[in-house]
Order: C-alpha cells, then structure tokens, then sequence
C-alpha cells in the first residue's frame, strides 16, 4: 500500500468523521459487537459451504467478503468507532486503513516478531486484500460470467478466512 493511499484514507477518515458518516461511540455495547462477529463467522461459513457445494462462486466471493466486512467493523466497533449507514463500505475500507493499520502492524510485530518493514508488507497486503475483495464483490455481483467467478471464488474465501483470522487475534489481545 502506498504512502499516497494512506494519506488519502487518512484525508478520507477525518471528512467521514466530521460528515458523521462514522462516528465516535460513547458507550461500548457488547451486543454491536458480538453481531459484528457472529455475522463474521456465518458469513464465512456460508461462503466456505457455497465453495464445497459448488453452490454458487458469486455468492462465495460476497459472502467471503461480507465476512471481512463484518470483521473490520467490530475491529472499528472496537477502536470507538461505529459506522453509519451512508456508504458504508467506503467508509469501513478507508476508516480501517486510517485506524487500522499501525495496530495490525503492532499485532504481527509482537506475536511474529517480524521486522517493522516486513510487519508493513504484511499488514498492506492484508488491507490491500480487503480493499480488492470489496471491489470484486460490487463486480462479481453486477458484472461478472460464471465463468470467470469460479476461477476466483477460491482466492477470495482463503483471503477472507485469513483476514477475519488476523482480525480476531487483534482483537483478542
């Protein structure tokens, strides 16, 4: 990820932020945030059940990427922060780049002891991964032949199982 899509996330978080398309939370709700990640794991659940199943590579891909979806709004929930309604997948893609990254990054760095540059790659690569589910989802769901959703569907439920995985130890620190 580059410095310059940081800086627009950043750019992005702060006029969210004041526009109260995310908002700060006064008190933390448990109930938000245990949906937050039961739909998280059904989510993926789903879309690994669909992938099984040969039921349907559309619907892996969305399911596979609500999953992340869900995960990087209780991870925001988390921070203090909570989403509206308003483009709400904009919003959660640039506020997890703005909060998110240094945190994850901090994560990889102590349970992996990588070094600060590689934790960086790491954690880009994770955002970068979310960021390409979340516009392959809008495509696959409006533009895409059957075709060309099976030879993809796989790359997207291992890229949400991993996200969701990386999110939840996060969280549980």
């Amino acid at each position: 990820m580059d410095e310059k899509r940081i800086k627009q996330a950043e750019s992005n978080f702060r006029m969210y932020l004041n526009e109260g398309k995310i908002k700060k939370i006064d008190k933390f709700d448990n109930i938000i945030y245990e949906t937050y990640l039961r739909n998280a794991k059904e989510s993926l659940q789903v879309a690994n059940q669909l992938f099984e199943n040969k039921t349907s590579s559309l619907w892996v891909v969305v399911s596979g990427y609500y999953s992340m979806f869900y995960m990087a709004c209780a991870f925001l929930y988390k921070l203090g922060y909570k989403s509206g309604g308003e483009i709400v997948h904009q919003v959660v893609n640039e506020s997890l780049i703005a909060q998110g990254r240094h945190k994850i990054k901090n994560h990889l760095l102590e349970n992996y002891n990588e070094e600060k540059e590689k934790a960086l790659v790491i954690v880009d690569s994770y955002l970068n991964d979310y960021e390409r589910e979340k516009a392959k989802r809008s495509s696959f769901q409006y533009q895409t032949t059957e075709e060309i959703k099976e030879s993809k569907a796989k790359t997207s439920l291992n890229r949400a199982k991993e996200f969701v995985e990386l999110i939840r130890e996060v969280l549980q620190k």
